[in-house]
């Protein structure tokens, strides 16, 4: 069997339909579906890059020093968290790693990854690719005993939802009573809105050592560098240790450029506060018409996206309303696991102009 032949269709490709709906109402689309940052790379962080464009040589796979020790002041200035920076990894993007994980553990067609009911689809993609099982579940102080690999994200992704210490702390208690590893999504840890999200690493939650702990953080969304594919992996130093062998041999390196531009995002909030600021206008503008139009704002207290849900709709038929009634394309909740049928995701990630204009469109449709 190939790989290829392990995976599903690609999900988004199913909102074509929708998309093209969306394109013929006057005044064009908003498209709130993906979630793609659309404002400019800081200066900073491009004058960064390019200042380290002359890079003929091959970079460290496990990033330069400069790199690995902002991302543990990012961790301790910002989460008051204390890693050694030798426990840092830079990754090329977090959803290469969240994919292949599994892989770099060694899982096979006898272990178990457990992931949340209601998840970004990559937990499963690698599980998938590693020819191993795989169970939604959010029950985090149990699961199948063959589990090697247990997912976690707070803030979520579709959802919003942020986990409290306490509930981290039984995830932690649980994985290492087993052996299995306990990975932490923390993309959009800096995005809290009516509470303060709280990282797998902080003390509070995995005690006093990292052992059996990762938690992976992006900055695509903090630093509008998606395109850059910038994330980084912290944790466990044994395990990191382990992921840097494999990462080396497989070649699987963050350009030089990229770890220059890392270095200087992770060094500087500033921006990170201004972009944050952006979001949460859109978010307020956003909620306002969802909830005039007769929508339910439901979690969301976290993250890059309001989940919603209106009476009498389906994921789908609450999909193909925004679209032809408003020209606003959004992500059905189906696509996230079974529980989000009824609910869709509607992301932040629209200009100022687009998001003003979705705002209006929504009112509009309430009267």
């Amino acid at each position: 069997m190939t790989l290829a032949a392990r995976l599903p269709e690609y999900p988004w490709d199913e909102l074509a339909p929708l998309r093209e709906k969306a394109r013929a109402f006057p005044g064009g689309a908003v498209d709130l579906s993906i979630g793609t940052p659309v404002d400019p790379v800081p200066p900073l962080i491009q004058d960064a890059l390019a200042a380290a464009a002359n890079a003929p040589g091959y970079p460290l796979t496990a990033g330069t020093a400069e790199l690995r020790s902002a991302a543990a002041g990012w961790l301790e200035r910002c989460h008051d968290v204390r890693v050694d920076p030798a426990s840092v990894l830079p990754v090329i993007g977090t959803k290469e790693f969240i994919a292949w994980l599994p892989v770099m553990l060694g899982l096979g067609p006898d272990d178990t990854v457990i992931y949340p009911a209601l998840a970004y689809p990559t937990y499963d993609i690698g599980a998938r690719l590693a020819g191993a099982r795989s169970v939604p579940s959010d029950v985090l102080d149990g699961g199948p005993g063959a589990a090697r690999l247990r997912w976690v994200n707070s803030p979520s992704n579709p959802t919003g939802r942020v986990l409290s210490a306490a509930r981290l702390r039984d995830a932690v208690r649980w994985a290492r009573d087993r052996g299995c590893v306990l990975a932490s999504d923390e993309c959009y840890l800096e995005l809290g809105w009516s509470v303060d999200p709280v990282t797998v690493l902080h003390p509070s939650v995995r005690g006093e050592s990292l052992d059996g702990v990762l938690a992976v953080f992006s900055l695509s969304k903090r630093s509008n560098l998606a395109g850059y594919r910038a994330g980084f992996v912290a944790g466990d130093p044994a395990l990191i240790s382990q992921l840097l062998l494999v990462r080396r041999q497989a070649g699987m390196i963050v350009p030089g450029p990229v770890q220059a531009a890392m270095t200087a995002a992770l060094s500087d909030d500033a921006h990170a506060a201004e972009q944050k600021a952006r979001y949460g206008a859109r978010r307020e503008i956003l909620a306002a018409g969802l909830t005039a139009a007769g929508f339910r704002i439901d979690h969301s207290e976290a993250g890059l996206y309001l989940w919603a849900a209106r009476q009498g709709l389906d994921c789908w038929a609450a999909c193909e309303l925004l679209a032809a009634e408003c020209g606003v394309l959004v992500g059905p909740g189906s696509m996230y696991g079974a529980a989000g049928t009824g609910h869709i995701r509607v992301a932040l990630t629209a200009t100022d102009e687009r998001v003003a204009a979705a705002g209006q469109r929504l009112h509009a449709l309430a009267s």
